[in-house]
């Protein structure tokens, strides 16, 4: 294993036990029945102090709400490169979620409590769009144009993170384990996809050989690997 390899390990181990260890704080620490209908809100000083600063913009919610649809179809757009089953745990994780009610949402959205932690749209956007700019990365080869896009692609995750932060739709902490989980998230897939581009590099690098063997060989069975 390459350093490369040995740093996003290890960094993606750190990265989801402190988002073990901050979720474990979340239902521990603090928690008060200061949510919606009384639902109990860990880091409860903290968070309601940080709701009270922003209060609740619905504009931006749903500004951030319809955007959120921008890396739902950089998922579709790469998924045919082989990131299908990195962008299917992110949304295992995202379900894994929704079914475990770490807490509700500070708001009730169109009559409805829904669940909170760790916010959805954060972890799709900071869990895909590294991705694009990966992707963009390896096959734009004019460096203005690669400036340009990936300068855009921080804009627009640095906007979706903070609208959500700032709309009242979130807890502080919703924001705080997302931004863990997509961290660690995006670490292993990093790690995933070194291993694969080295698997690729060793079978061609293998072919190559087979291929050249066969090509300056007289014998018979080097003609019958050729003809193949």
């Amino acid at each position: 294993m390459k350093n490369k390899e040995k740093r996003c390990l290890l960094l993606g181990g750190l990265l989801f036990t402190a988002f073990a260890i901050w979720t474990l704080a979340v239902v521990t620490i603090d928690v008060k029945p200061v949510g919606i209908k009384g639902t109990s809100v860990g880091f409860s000083s903290l968070n309601c102090l940080f709701h009270e600063l922003t209060g609740v913009n619905m504009t931006l919610y749903i500004i951030t709400d319809w955007l959120g649809l921008v890396p739902v179809a950089v998922c579709m757009l790469l998924g045919a490169v082989g990131l299908g089953i990195y962008y299917i745990i992110v949304i295992l994780e995202y379900l894994l979620f929704e079914t475990i009610p770490i807490n509700y949402r500070p708001i009730l959205i169109n009559g409805f409590m829904e669940v909170s932690y760790p916010s959805s749209t954060t972890l799709l956007v900071l869990c895909v769009m590294p991705t694009f700019m990966f992707q963009i990365d390896r096959r734009i080869k004019k460096t203005s144009a690669k400036k340009v896009i990936n300068t855009l692609i921080v804009v627009f995750s640095a906007f979706m993170v903070i609208g959500r932060l700032i709309s009242g739709v979130h807890w502080l902490t919703d924001i705080v384990g997302a931004l863990l989980l997509s961290a660690g998230t995006f670490s292993e897939n990093q790690l995933f996809m070194a291993f694969s581009l080295s698997l690729k590099l060793s079978f061609f690098a293998s072919s190559s050989f087979a291929f050249s063997f066969a090509a300056s060989s007289d014998r018979p069975y080097a003609k019958t690997y050729l003809n193949l």
